[in-house]
């Protein structure tokens, strides 16, 4: 199995790669696609939110079904189905049918990505991870700096004559390619005492966020019908249903998807927070400025992409100034980094000017203060999992890490519906250039909120330890938590 850990550890890595440039590549696309289908707003919305709502429920359940029947097979399931549902988005004739290709999409991701970090514990003894962790880490954090770019660059050159849908349409060779390689060289390596699936709990735990985002996006479009505060008022019962078995199958000896034993921990709570908060203003703020950059100041695809580096190389450039810092700093760098992201926000909303009443911003006006979000992004990211898992039980470990990263998946959708709300209530059903530069404006105030939202939260995390972290995260410069 020695020989085969590298090759397995290149195909596994090319997947997680595929799965994070395919999280960047969309935004980029989502001006092209409501021109071409007709998209509604709420349709854009989706095309990002329904795949994080399906990675989401999948995460945890993806990871324990690998560790039952075998990481390889689950692997092959998740790339199979993520391939095919990037089929469906690339041939979508309306918008319906790409937002459930999207879902679908996530669902499989979430069968997928676990088995990365998975494997890597399972083929490597503990001395000889560091290297692979970093590896993955920069292979992955990568797929962030090129997904814009590449996105611009497929849909400004009309790539393969398909417009919009080469940037779906790439994942098909690659899928088959990476199917056919995980088959030969990905051992099919299981745990010795997996924890069963919780199918219920994943289940009320899709539906009580789904009561919560859905009449958040389509009820605000349809002009807030009963259905939608019916939707809202249910999704605090399901929550607490969602509680309550969880509390119960862990009475009764099962294996719950969040251990509720975990809520009982203020720097677990805390660093949640941090996440949920934060990740609900980055996701929100990278969709509604792409479509700033797009459909106010008439950007083509590719110097969208290309603006989004800057962000992208200050997060590397904050993730590497994190690292030493961590040990000594801990949470109040954390709190810095929130504080600096949204000051970035708060200045891009200041330069975003309405181009119907003065001349339109160039390119170099939103250098500086979108790597200097990146730069803010990278010293929060960096000790989060760190300082929020640090009082946790090692035997709590795994389901914390996982719903960590579940989290940080609802926090996006959540963002996506709230601040959404906040955009097109200003920008209108049919937003022009004018109404899309206020619909930032008031978005960047919501995105702003969630931020500091997030630094009030880091806050109360427990001071940092003497140690240094054992395993920090890793990210990708979208600022999704690899492990």
């Amino acid at each position: 199995m020695r020989n085969r850990r590298m090759p397995a550890m290149v195909v596994l890595i090319v997947a997680n790669f595929m799965d994070l440039m395919d999280t960047t590549v969309v935004n980029v696309a989502l001006p092209s696609i409501q021109r071409d289908l007709r998209a509604s707003a709420a349709q854009l919305e989706w095309v990002v939110g329904a795949y994080t709502l399906g990675l989401a429920g999948m995460l945890i359940t993806g990871g324990r079904l690998g560790d039952i029947i075998g990481r390889r097979r689950t692997f092959l399931i998740g790339v199979i189905g993520f391939t095919l549902a990037s089929g469906l988005a690339a041939v979508a004739g309306d918008g319906d049918v790409l937002v459930a290709a999207r879902a679908v999409q996530g669902l499989f991701a979430g069968a997928m990505v676990p088995q990365v970090l998975s494997s890597v514990q399972a083929l490597y003894e503990p001395r000889e991870r560091a290297p692979i962790f970093a590896l993955v880490g920069f292979i992955t954090g990568c797929a962030s700096v090129v997904g814009p770019v590449l996105a611009g660059w497929l849909i400004t050159s009309d790539a393969f004559g398909i417009g919009w849908r080469s940037v779906f349409a790439i994942n098909l060779p690659i899928g088959v390619l990476l199917t056919i390689a995980a088959a030969f060289v990905v051992p099919n390596t299981r745990s010795e005492h997996p924890l069963r699936l919780d199918v219920r709990g994943a289940a009320l735990a899709i539906a009580a966020v789904l009561c919560l985002v859905f009449p958040l996006i389509e009820g605000r479009q349809a002009g807030w019908p009963v259905w939608s505060w019916v939707m809202l008022a249910s999704a605090p019962v399901l929550f607490a249903g969602f509680a309550f078995w969880q509390r119960a199958l862990a009475v009764r000896g099962g294996s719950p998807l969040i251990p509720l034993r975990l809520f009982r921990d203020r720097g677990f709570v805390a660093g949640s927070i941090v996440n949920l908060c934060f990740q609900a203003g980055l996701v929100a703020f990278f969709l509604f400025f792409t479509l700033y950059l797009q459909q106010a100041i008439g950007y083509a695809a590719l110097p969208s992409g290309l603006t989004w580096l800057a962000f992208s190389l200050g997060t590397l450039t904050g993730s590497a100034v994190a690292v030493p810092l961590v040990a000594r700093l801990g949470r109040a760098l954390m709190t810095l980094g929130a504080v600096i992201v949204a000051a970035s926000v708060a200045w891009i909303a200041l330069v975003a000017v309405d181009p119907t009443a003065v001349a339109s911003p160039d390119g170099w006006t939103f250098v500086v203060p979108l790597a200097l979000g990146g730069l803010g992004m990278g010293l929060l990211i960096v000790p989060l999992f760190d300082a929020t898992l640090e009082t946790v039980p090692v035997g709590d470990a795994g389901s914390a890490s996982g719903a960590l990263s579940t989290i940080q998946q609802i926090g996006g959708a959540l963002g996506i519906a709230a601040i959404g709300a906040l955009f097109y209530g200003a920008a209108g059903p049919s937003p022009d250039a004018s109404t899309i530069a206020a619909g930032l404006h008031i978005a960047a105030v919501g995105c702003v909120v969630a931020f500091c939202c997030a630094a009030v939260a880091s806050a109360f995390l427990r001071r940092p330890g003497a140690r240094r972290p054992t395993s920090p995260a890793l990210i990708s410069t979208t600022g999704e938590v690899l492990g």
